[in-house]
């Protein structure tokens, strides 16, 4: 499997190992993330033993346990009759007194096979490993447990960790190196299905273009991503036929809660209840304008799905899955194809505030970057730092038009109704347009004039000396 970026990662867990201490490192994430391949391309050329839990009994998972232990020193006899207790494994690996990683993946399957796992693992930190060489990483990917059983307050390992990381999906720049070479769009359509996880974007072939990996990766019966998004929900989730109602009625544009309860049936109270639960999971988000003062009593909030995959899933896919059973996927990839532009023109909103962020060499700092809007007038992004007064107003455009001076205008107007910062005075402002088909010859004149940045795509055509 390739392994691209996760730079920031490796050099926290390369920065611990070189600690004079143990150490105990808990890794979470979203399922497909990467969690895994992280921690492989970490203990390369490191002693180490990866032990994967699987979905079995305690019985099982302790010999198994044993097993990797056995062959890690050169035990044969762990490997055949193995331990009798956990503790047993605990003692005999704090005896041995060696360096070593030991990576725990999927703990939660550890703990629903034993509800006491967590304990244990608690008493083997206080009584034999807190004093020891050992370098543990505990891995799970269903959130609601890593938080509540390993990271929680009331949890027997609270306390006990000295690092943690949760491994988020990969930005566009990086996840989209898979496809190396390939044309701005076609990485961004691919990503519009795939988004920031690794593992969907391995299902793709390089050599084929979109409609063609969407036929065959996704639209296809029995193929790993056809049924994705329904498993991921039936693992996390008991009643997952609520939260796939509330996913398809916000990933078809009912973003109020006042929509999401009239269109789903769902009275309010319930709804925000399995609306908090896939926040926690971090599927679905409460977005509020990136100016607004005090957010919790804000009424302005409207969902969204902030994974790619599921929003993709729920507005295609879902709506059509009676058809896909029987095999209809033309007329399926039609339907997808004529709606397509309109989902990219949202999705390269977002890449949009991925590249800016990344660029604030060519402005200020910022301390909040998101979307603005009230009663009928909207901004794709604002970016903002109240310590020194500063807003970047950002407008993009998913066209095959080249933008003219008429979208900077309009934006100029629309900034004068955001009541922010120095009263609309004193504050300093910035102006950045995005395009997916360039500029006119008169809007590039006029940016270099009134120093406005300029991304085409996702490239930056007026040059820093122009801007500064």
């Amino acid at each position: 499997m390739a392994f691209i970026n996760r730079k920031e990662e490796l050099s926290f867990l390369e920065e611990k190992w070189l600690e004079n201490k143990p150490q105990l490192i808990v890794l979470w994430g979203k399922r497909r993330v990467g969690k895994t391949e992280l921690v492989k391309q970490f203990i390369k050329n490191k002693p180490s033993i990866y032990f994967f839990s699987e979905n079995t009994s305690n019985k099982d998972q302790l010999k198994k346990f044993s097993l990797s232990i056995g062959k890690f020193f050169n035990e044969p006899l762990l490997e055949t009759r193995g331990f009798g207790e956990w503790e047993e494994s605990f003692k005999y690996i704090k005896e041995k007194g060696k360096k070593f990683v030991l990576a725990i993946d999927e703990f939660p399957y550890l703990i629903q096979s034993n509800p006491a796992i967590s304990s244990l693992f608690q008493m083997a930190w206080d009584e034999y490993w807190s004093k020891s060489s050992i370098y543990l990483i505990i891995l799970g990917s269903s959130i609601s447990m890593m938080e509540t059983e390993v990271l929680g307050y009331k949890a027997p390992l609270y306390g006990r960790r000295t690092g943690q990381w949760l491994v988020e999906p990969m930005p566009f720049d990086s996840v989209s190196s898979f496809r190396k070479d390939k044309p701005f769009e076609d990485r961004l359509m691919h990503y519009g299905v795939a988004g920031g996880i690794p593992a969907y974007w391995l299902q793709f072939d390089n050599d084929k273009k979109f409609d063609d990996n969407l036929t065959e990766c996704v639209l296809k019966k029995g193929r790993v991503l056809y049924d994705e998004a329904e498993f991921i929900l039936r693992e996390e989730l008991r009643e997952p036929r609520y939260y796939f109602a509330l996913l398809q009625a916000i990933a078809l544009g009912k973003r109020k809660l006042s929509e999401i309860v009239n269109s789903t049936g769902i009275n309010q109270p319930t709804a925000n209840k399995y609306l908090s639960v896939l926040s926690d999971l971090r599927i679905v988000e409460r977005e509020l304008p990136v100016t607004e003062e005090m957010p919790l009593k804000s009424r302005k909030g409207l969902y969204r799905i902030t994974d790619e995959f599921f929003q993709f899933f729920f507005k295609f896919i879902f709506p059509k899955r009676s058809e896909l059973e029987l095999g209809s996927i033309d007329p399926v990839l039609e339907a997808i194809k004529k709606d397509l532009p309109i989902y990219l023109s949202f999705l390269y909103e977002r890449i949009a505030m991925q590249i800016i962020s990344k660029r604030t060499e060519l402005f200020f700092p910022f301390r909040f970057i998101g979307r603005w809007w009230d009663n009928n007038e909207e901004i794709d992004f604002i970016a903002i730092n109240r310590e020194i007064d500063s807003i970047l107003f950002g407008e993009v455009k998913w066209s095959n038009k080249p933008v003219g001076v008429d979208i900077i205008e309009n934006l100029k107007r629309k900034s004068k109704m955001v009541a922010w910062g120095g009263k609309n005075k004193n504050r300093k402002e910035y102006y950045c347009l995005f395009s997916k088909s360039g500029f006119t010859e008169k809007m590039t004149d006029m940016a270099r004039k009134d120093k406005i940045l300029l991304f085409e795509g996702e490239k930056l055509i007026s040059s820093i000396k122009e801007i500064k």
